[in-house]
């Protein structure tokens, strides 16, 4: 069954497009890719990865957002032949999650032999606590259909509070059965890996096109080729992707 993933998080600047790259990556190197679409009406951080192909959707008029503009992204869906790749901004969350819901997205797809997959956020730091409430909310609205990942990111600090990891609080015990799997984005030393991922994704490179400049030094490469060793082995483990 083809899977529909899509990056969902009311806190913005928590790596929403960087997850979407990143399983975009995997899914082309795993295989035949993804259609890649973008639909932040802002940043649009995800359609500047060249090498990935990304398709904008234009959602906006007359400087709001229109859902109805939503239905050209579920016409967008229905023509892929395989697995697609949403990405969506902070500020078209709340439009976007109204949509799927009241139009029973999930169960339409379901019926069109695909899956909806969501990815959420969690970060340490400030807004810990913001997408810890932005994923109780995804998790609590959406219908069964809806399979979820949660991608825990330690950029700006542990993802914990108080001693609890995320996996020990009371957010994800209770919804506990409706995530298919956690991704743990590696804490990196500022120094060296964490550099070297900061200018990779500034630069919007995938991982081969980093991999593949001789301009690099050889330890950064190498550096960056561990680090997409990391995360796509645990892509590689969620059974949903």
């Amino acid at each position: 069954m083809a899977k529909i993933h899509m990056t969902l998080q009311g806190k913005g600047g928590v790596g929403k497009s960087t997850d979407a790259a990143f399983i975009a990556q995997y899914l082309k190197k795993k295989g035949p890719g993804s259609l890649n679409i973008c639909t932040d009406p802002v940043n649009a951080t995800f359609a500047g990865y060249k090498g990935l192909d990304v398709k904008r959707l234009d959602i906006m008029e007359n400087d709001e957002i229109n859902s109805r503009k939503f239905d050209e992204l579920i016409e967008m869906i229905a023509a892929a032949p395989g697995d697609v790749v949403v990405d969506n901004g902070a500020s078209s969350f709340v439009p976007l999650s109204h949509y799927l819901i009241s139009n029973q997205v999930p169960a339409l797809l379901a019926d069109m032999g695909r899956e909806l997959v969501v990815h959420t956020a969690i970060t340490g730091g400030q807004a810990l606590f913001d997408t810890v409430n932005g994923f109780v909310q995804l998790v609590t609205q959406f219908p069964e259909e809806t399979q979820f990942v949660v991608w825990l990111n330690p950029y700006y600090g542990p993802v914990e509070y108080e001693g609890k990891t995320f996996e020990q609080m009371k957010a994800y015990l209770n919804n506990k059965a409706r995530v298919s799997a956690l991704v743990r984005l590696p804490t990196l030393k500022e120094e060296t890996y964490g550099v070297d991922l900061s200018n990779m994704l500034q630069e919007r490179l995938t991982f081969d096109e980093a991999l593949a400049r001789e301009s690099l030094t050889i330890m950064t490469r190498q550096r960056l080729k561990i680090i997409q060793g990391q995360v796509f082995g645990q892509l590689e483990n969620a059974m949903v992707i």
